[in-house]
């Protein structure tokens, strides 16, 4: 006996498995061998991938939190062997850029929300009750601790990873850990970046970029420049310079900040 409902007009894969007490809208496509557990929530609008894990609770793509949204036409894509844990929220686009999308291999522990218009790469980890608002953009392999929460247009770099708690209010360039409040560079990550195949070579790289940027002293522009003298023609050095180019809300503050702050 069937104790779910699901619209007729979803288009579902192989494999596919729902549990009971799940309601599926129409306008949904589900991937192969993705599994739904009871008590899921899919509204219009939703595109999952293959081999997905939905706890129960969650609830995907409901409307945007946003007063601004007036019924426009907008989606979720989420990509292949992602684990949504229980009562996760991943809400719709807006007209802003009419989707929020998430990639591939991550895991939302319970409690995550991720807000309109949000955009998360690869292989990231957002720990129990980290909270995105909207328009933020992440990269891939980044781990936030439990209880983060993100402001709106944050960038948060490749292989970054976050204290719990932390309340993330600036920018935060690839490679790096970050922690305290305001939110502050706390060095290299570099464990993370070994366990992803990094050479040591490079990881010393990422720390001498860095280095220059939040430990010296020096003003972001100078900083800059001196990155592009000694490092702009390496790879560290073009990714690190390619996110301060493209900074929203200026960068977290460095070890000097640190120090006045009396920590």
């Amino acid at each position: 006996m069937t104790l779910y409902d699901l619209h007729p007009d979803v288009k579902i894969g192989q494999n596919v498995k729902i549990s009971n007490f799940t309601t599926i809208y129409e306008d949904v496509e589900i991937g192969d061998g993705t599994w739904i557990g009871p008590n899921v929530t899919i509204f219009p609008g939703a595109r999952i991938g293959k081999n997905c894990k939905i706890f129960p609770g969650a609830v995907i793509a409901a409307i945007p939190q946003d007063l601004k949204f007036a019924g426009e036409y907008t989606t979720v894509e989420i990509g292949d062997d992602n684990s949504i844990r229980e009562c996760c929220t991943i809400h719709r686009g807006t007209a802003a850029s009419g989707k929020t999308v998430i990639g591939n291999g991550n895991l939302l522990m319970a409690y995550v929300h991720v807000a309109h218009d949000c955009v998360i790469g690869d292989h990231c980890v957002l720990a129990n009750n980290a909270t995105l608002a909207g328009h933020i953009i992440m990269g891939d392999y980044v781990i936030l601790g439990g209880k983060t929460a993100c402001l709106q247009f944050i960038h948060i770099g490749s292989h970054v990873i976050t204290q719990g708690g932390a309340l993330i209010d600036k920018d935060i360039p690839p490679f790096i850990k970050a922690a305290r409040y305001p939110i502050q560079y706390c060095g290299v990550n570099s464990l993370g970046l070994q366990r992803r195949g990094f050479t040591q070579e490079s990881i010393n790289r990422i720390g001498d970029i860095y280095r220059y940027l939040f430990v010296k002293g020096l003003n972001v522009s100078d900083a800059v420049e001196q990155v592009k003298e000694h490092y702009g023609n390496t790879d560290e050095g073009k990714q690190i310079l390619a996110f301060i180019g493209n900074a929203n809300t200026g960068l977290l503050s460095g070890y000097k900040s640190m120090r006045k702050a009396g920590n």
